[in-house]
Order: C-alpha cells, then structure tokens, then sequence
C-alpha cells in the first residue's frame, strides 16, 4: 500500500508516516514503478506499536532509541529481555502515575462535594467571610484544594 492509504488506515498523517521512516522507525517494502513508498500490511502493526508507545509516553526519540538497541542485540532471548525492562519500567511508573491520579480524583471529589454547599449558602455572604464554612461540622477536614484558594 502507498503511504496515503497506510495514512488512512491508521489515522495517521503523511507526514507522519514520512517522520518515522526518517527516524527508522518504519522501513518501505519496495517501491513502485513510479519510485512512490509501498508499505507490506505488517506497517499497520508498526504505526500502531509506536502509536502505544506514545500513548504511553514514549517520546519518538524513545522508540528510535529502543528500535536501534534491539537491532543491536544479537540473539533473540537477549532483545525480549531487554523489551521486557523496558516494559516493565513502564509498567511501573504506570502504576505510580495511577496512584497520583487516583489521589487526585479522591482530593477533587472531596472538594466538589465541600463545595456544594455554598449553592446554599446566604448570597449575601461576602467572599471574605469565607475563611470558616458553618455549614460544614467542625470536624469535616476542608479539602486542600478548597483550603489552597482561601489561604493568602
């Protein structure tokens, strides 16, 4: 398939394409008569390969530097063991961002729901009073996102 084909079927832009080949990260089975790049079907799984890998935060110049080590291994037990580090690393730092992100959406959820109240609150009310929620038990811990924007 020419590069606009290969483009459609990933979703991809041409000059995307054309930005991995210069990176070496997708090599052209042949070329036509005319001299257009012909891609072999296993492209598609190369584009999507790289497309996870970014998606997982690889930059290109990462996947370049993973592609050209695992041409330099020798034998095939040591690429996949090299692979597989490199999964694993990832697989670990994916799991911390997790964590941060799941106590993020604990400390968002707490303030939304600290926040509710003020739909209820005296209209009145200046913003300055607002240091100290009598609507909320003494007890209630103010959520540190709620309390960051009161504190001067």
């Amino acid at each position: 398939m020419q590069v606009g084909d290969l483009a459609r079927e990933t979703g991809k832009t041409v000059r995307a394409i054309r930005m991995y080949e210069e990176l070496g990260l997708l090599t052209p089975a042949a070329r036509s008569k005319g001299g257009f790049r012909l891609y072999a079907r296993e492209a598609l799984v190369r584009i999507r390969w790289i497309s996870t890998l970014q998606a997982m935060g690889f930059s290109l110049g990462d996947i370049q530097t993973v592609v050209r080590e695992w041409e330099h291994i020798a034998s095939a037990p040591g690429a996949m063991k090299r692979m597989r580090q490199v999964y694993a690393r990832k697989l670990e730092e994916t799991r911390d961002q997790k964590l941060r992100i799941e106590a993020l959406e604990r400390e968002l959820e707490s303030s939304v729901e600290y926040l509710d109240t003020c739909d209820v609150c005296d209209p009145q009310r200046l913003l300055s009073a607002c240091n100290c929620c009598d609507l909320h038990d003494k007890e209630t811990d103010v959520p540190e996102l709620v309390l960051g924007f009161r504190a001067r």
